[in-house]
């Protein structure tokens, strides 16, 4: 059964991934919050590493928030294990602590091993973990190529050039 829609508790979520050992990447609004982005988002994306030892954390970490598939009818069975994570690759996810985007893999970007280099760590909502680095936010926003991807864009590259000039 999906859990209630709550307002997104994205230090709660946070906590939870950092707290239960779980390797990610934030990317998405939040990540565009994190380097200064003005804008208003929903959900925390994250795009996680597909080793079966990190689907097992993440399993036993998100699991107790009761994720459920955002969108999905009530009462469709869905089963939060390592098994469905390793069969799917992108889960968009309503959990106790708010929408929760478990991403295998980003366009244009690929996976958490091809984007680690291009992280950043930096602290947001009171947490400390890593974030998708501006340079590469920008190009797989452009790469997704959705109009509120495109409405960023011009945002993210005027912080961008803000921070080339200090």
């Amino acid at each position: 059964m999906p859990p209630a829609r709550v307002a997104a508790d994205f230090g709660g979520l946070l906590r939870a991934l950092r707290a239960g050992g779980v390797d990610f990447i934030v990317v998405g609004g939040v990540a565009g919050a994190a380097h200064g982005l003005a804008r208003a988002t929903y959900d925390l994306d994250v795009v996680y590493a597909r080793s079966s030892s990190n689907l097992e954390r993440l399993v036993a970490t998100v699991g107790p928030l009761s994720p459920y598939l955002r969108g999905a009818p009530p009462g469709l069975p869905f089963r939060f294990d390592a098994a469905t994570l390793r069969r799917g690759l992108n889960f968009t996810l309503s959990t106790s602590l708010g929408d929760l985007d478990l991403l295998g893999e980003l366009t244009g970007g690929g996976g958490y091993e091809e984007l680690l280099s291009d992280s950043v760590e930096a602290e947001a909502y009171g947490v400390t973990c890593r974030f998708l680095g501006l340079e590469r936010l920008i190009a797989v926003k452009r790469a997704a190529g959705r109009p509120k991807d495109l409405e960023a864009i011009a945002e993210l590259e005027a912080l961008k050039e803000e921070g080339d000039r200090s």
